[in-house]
């Protein structure tokens, strides 16, 4: 995909896969909601948390989001891969400020709790790598 196809198919937001590399043999996966800027190309993440603990092992953490759709014109996704950075960090507070208002993060209920009664910490992903693909049609 051309960048203009890429940030179509992104758009402001969405869902995907973000998995997180750990000890074991797989790698923790989980769908979630994101929010995308296509200005910078950046990738935010509302992301349901457990513990303090919990959060503190994604930030820095490298991981890998994927995003997948179907529809007339033919399969598309999207892969992305790089350090998640947590958005309460000075450093990045005002930069992630601006890019939030250029996306939509779903709000998603997948937890059997209201959404207003879970821990949610926001994080984000400036890819180090973003790969795109679309389905080729062919002439048989």
């Amino acid at each position: 995909m051309n960048a203009d196809e890429r940030a179509a198919f992104l758009g402001t937001g969405g869902t995907g896969v973000l998995s997180v590399s750990t000890d074991d043999p797989a790698p923790h996966s989980r769908p979630v909601s994101y929010g995308y800027d296509a200005t910078d190309g950046v990738f935010y993440f509302r992301l349901a948390l457990g513990s303090d603990r919990e959060r503190a092992d994604l930030a820095g953490r490298t991981v890998s989001f994927v995003t997948y759709d179907h529809t007339d014109a033919g399969w598309r996704s999207a892969i992305a891969t790089g350090p998640l950075e947590e958005t309460t960090e000075e450093s990045i507070a005002i930069e992630t400020l601006q890019g939030l208002e250029r996306t939509h993060i779903p709000l998603i209920d997948v937890f059997g709790t209201p959404p207003k009664e879970v821990s949610f910490g926001f994080y984000r992903l400036v890819p180090t790598d973003l790969t795109t693909r679309k389905e080729a049609k062919t002439e048989i």
